[in-house]
């Protein structure tokens, strides 16, 4: 397997990872029914820079990396992650952040931040701890779960050395 840098040829396979995820209503704040011609918007914005998992000719996870905030923020990043839902428990997601956290310290990133991670993602929370970051917010009821109703989401840091 390999990491590598997206580009828009990726979107198919980047589509078919996020629409996967963001159906289910449990994990991203993304609207369930975004359609593909949303995903240059919400994925390959102009301020990220896009990295997919590719194995075997096919894209088995991918993240992005930007800037937490605009200027005087700007050296703290912000990172998201899906993994296609048949890659589940092969460590994908772990690879993924130890790559974003590399790319993210050559970048001159100080620190990264997750702005929202959904507390009932207990995978997540107990992965993004395991690599270093600890929960610094909680904001109450603050994602509407499409099964458990609102529950609460974690702001998550860690500093980059």
């Amino acid at each position: 397997m390999i990491i590598r840098e997206a580009s828009l040829n990726d979107l198919d396979g980047v589509w078919e990872i996020f629409e996967q995820v963001i159906k289910t209503g449990d994990t991203y704040a993304f609207e369930p029914g975004s359609t593909k011609e949303d995903l240059p918007k919400l994925w390959f914005a102009p301020t990220m820079r896009v990295f997919v998992a590719e194995e075997d000719n096919k894209i088995l996870g991918t993240y992005f990396i930007k800037p937490n905030q605009v200027g005087l923020g700007a050296h703290v990043a912000n990172c998201g992650y899906m993994v296609h839902p048949d890659t589940r428990g092969r460590g994908l997601g772990k690879q993924l952040c130890e790559h974003s956290l590399l790319i993210a310290k050559e970048s001159g990133y100080k620190g990264m931040q997750f702005n929202f991670v959904v507390s009932t993602n207990t995978t997540a929370v107990k992965l993004w701890q395991k690599l270093g970051f600890r929960i610094i917010g909680t904001i109450p009821k603050g994602f509407n779960h499409r099964q458990l109703g609102y529950v609460d989401a974690y702001i998550m840091f860690q500093e980059i050395g």
